[in-house]
């Protein structure tokens, strides 16, 4: 029960649910001001950490390969990514298209949603990043490959 000289405040976050009563004062209205201003630093900082982490650590370094089966022939795909100023880059390798390292026009990686543009090809590659289950790993990227009106559905995995 709350007495109208109790101040309550409802905090949610996914699961967890947290009830906080204050007494109407003038110290305590004080408190409760700069609490509010506290969560914001500390969830800033943490979202600070967050990014530094995930740039220094980009997830799509390296080179992803997987089958691109058109008919009845696998061309083969490896997309070899790189960072540079904070942008994405790529180059694709194909034995079956006859490409060997021809650069990307556009990469763009938005949440997990990824986008490499090759205007020479004429191939729009859009694809979902998937990650182990604690989030930290990435394990695949699952993908289409458009190219005029063709679209083949393709898994690709770090290549070693």
């Amino acid at each position: 029960m709350v007495t109208p000289d109790l101040l309550v405040i409802n905090l949610h976050r996914d699961s967890l649910r947290l009830n906080i009563y204050i007494m109407k004062t003038a110290t305590n209205c004080m408190r409760l001001l700069s609490f509010p201003l506290i969560c914001l630093l500390l969830s800033l900082n943490s979202a600070a950490a967050l990014l530094a982490a995930d740039a220094s650590n980009p997830p799509l370094i390296g080179s992803w390969g997987g089958p691109l089966v058109i008919g009845e022939d696998d061309l083969g795909l490896i997309f070899n990514f790189s960072m540079t100023g904070g942008e994405y880059s790529a180059s694709i390798i194909s034995d079956g298209l006859g490409v060997y390292g021809m650069p990307a026009d556009r990469v763009r990686l938005n949440g997990r949603s990824l986008t490499v543009v090759i205007g020479r090809l004429n191939v729009e590659f859009t694809g979902t990043l998937r990650f182990d289950e604690a989030g930290e790993n990435l394990l695949r990227i699952d993908a289409n490959w458009f190219q005029g009106s063709e679209m083949v559905p393709v898994v690709l995995t770090p290549v070693e």
